[in-house]
């Protein structure tokens, strides 16, 4: 199956480094021109001048950390501005999740901070493309949470928590625009060998008093395939949902973790 997305525009977030750097790559070599979006201006730099350009695509970037909501309204506003950035076709939205933690021992900052990193973020993100969105007739927002919007994870408890709100302003979202020719879809990774999952591991090993070559054990012991997967893995599944194969997708929580989430 051709996946061709010459002509086609992808804002991708979080793609210095994991699952955002390898859908950047897979969007590029499909012929998308592309927009990365992180806050390290020297790592998107480099990745930009090393993209594929199998159509002669320019590819871009924004400066903005989501950590900040401010940063990145004016990161869309300078480019409206100075560079004549309209929009784009494809939305991924994606950002590194909120530190390991028990619920109950939150932080009530650490839950306004993740709401605003994840879900406010989206939200200014879907807001500015979606007039381009609809004036093209296509559109396709994809956000990578977590499998955690299906079965929470321990220890993950305000990630559990935002992850949930981010899949249900998702689906909400695919009732609204699917009229416009948009779809809305989550991309759940399992455990992927990103930083991300290193940290998971530092935290499980440390609290269970045990190596981490045991914490890695025990991980890979929860996965059917036994194994992590490749950033590259969940990037094919977001090619595919970004594609037009896949217009009649709309409002799914697709995992892509080796079978380890035991529910439908």
């Amino acid at each position: 199956m051709l996946l061709d997305l010459t002509g086609k525009i992808a804002l991708v977030a979080g793609s210095t480094q994991g699952i955002g750097l390898a859908t950047a790559k897979q969007f590029a070599q499909s012929g998308a021109t592309l927009i990365l979006l992180a806050r390290s201006e020297e790592k998107l730099k480099n990745i930009v001048s090393e993209l594929p350009t199998p159509q002669n695509q320019n590819h871009s970037y924004l400066v903005a950390d989501f950590s900040s909501p401010n940063t990145l309204q004016d990161a869309l506003s300078e480019a409206q501005k100075n560079k004549g950035f309209e929009g784009a076709h494809i939305l991924i939205n994606n950002t590194g999740g909120p530190p390991p933690n028990k619920a109950h021992e939150a932080s009530l900052q650490s839950f306004r901070d993740a709401f605003e990193q994840h879900l406010i973020c989206n939200q200014i993100l879907v807001q500015a493309l979606l007039p381009f969105m609809k004036k093209e007739k296509f559109g396709r927002i994809i956000n990578v949470i977590s499998t955690s919007v299906k079965q929470p994870i321990e220890n993950l408890g305000v990630s559990n928590t935002i992850r949930a709100a981010v899949a249900n302003w998702a689906k909400t979202l695919s009732f609204e625009l699917a009229q416009h020719g948009i779809t809305v879809n989550n991309v759940l990774p399992g455990m992927t060998s990103t930083a991300r999952l290193d940290a998971i591991i530092k935290n499980k090993a440390k609290n269970a008093n045990i190596s981490e070559d045991e914490a890695i054990h025990q991980l890979k012991s929860t996965i059917p395939a036994y194994r992590f997967a490749e950033p590259e893995e969940t990037a094919n599944a977001i090619l595919f949902l970004a594609s037009e194969k896949a217009s009649y997708i709309n409002g799914i929580n697709l995992p892509v973790d080796g079978g380890r989430t035991k529910n439908l």
